[in-house]
């Protein structure tokens, strides 16, 4: 296993809708196991391959002692809402705002060998589940910020102290990137409490 890069805003791949699996195997399994450490590594909640610069529909996850990995997700949500909870990204660091997402969400799938999954969620890992599958389709948690808070991200974002924000992440990060097998980097990283929220584990990131 190893630990991977993140791409950070800005990098074309995480703007892209990741394709399908199709092939399940040893590099499938290779990959799930790294994005695993990667999202540990952080203490992340969740990890999209997109964001380790891989276009294909994986996520991992792990809240509150539920963890596993999902292929091919497909979610069927609740028409009600959960109250807004504070999200951020590793893809985005050092940024965080409020995010509407549904209250419960049924998410099914595949796992690494192909067998079917299903896992029912509410609350946090319902709003992993929305994040992380976000990913898979090239939306941004900043994309889903209305009003003020929309305005403000994006202007955070334009900030040049921004690109300073960015430039201390990625090199905190990559003193322990590739740190398992001397894995070449796939790009730039980032670094955060978890994959959609500050303090993860039990709180958007």
């Amino acid at each position: 296993m190893a630990i991977l890069n993140i791409r950070i805003i800005g990098d074309p791949v995480l703007r892209t809708v990741a394709d399908p699996v199709t092939e399940f195997g040893p590099d499938l399994a290779k990959l799930v196991a790294d994005m695993a450490e990667t999202m540990e590594d952080v203490d992340g909640a969740g990890l999209a391959a997109p964001q380790v610069g891989v276009s294909q529909r994986v996520f991992t996850y792990r809240i509150g002692g539920v963890e596993g990995h999902i292929i091919n997700p497909v979610l069927e949500n609740s028409e009600d809402h959960q109250p807004d909870q504070m999200e951020g990204c590793l893809s985005i660091p050092g940024l965080g705002f409020p995010v509407r997402r549904y209250r419960a969400t049924r998410v099914t799938g595949v796992d690494l060998h192909g067998h079917p999954v299903a896992v029912d969620a509410e609350g946090m890992l319902a709003r992993c589940f929305q994040h992380e599958t976000d990913h898979l389709d090239g939306i941004l948690f900043t994309d889903r910020l209305e009003g003020e808070d929309r305005k403000t991200a994006l202007r955070s974002i334009r900030n040049a102290n921004y690109d300073s924000i960015t430039e201390r992440t990625t090199a905190k990060r990559a003193r322990t990137v590739g740190s398992s097998f001397g894995v070449a980097s796939l790009g730039p990283a980032g670094l955060g409490a978890g994959s959609f929220g500050p303090g993860s584990k039990g709180a958007a990131e």
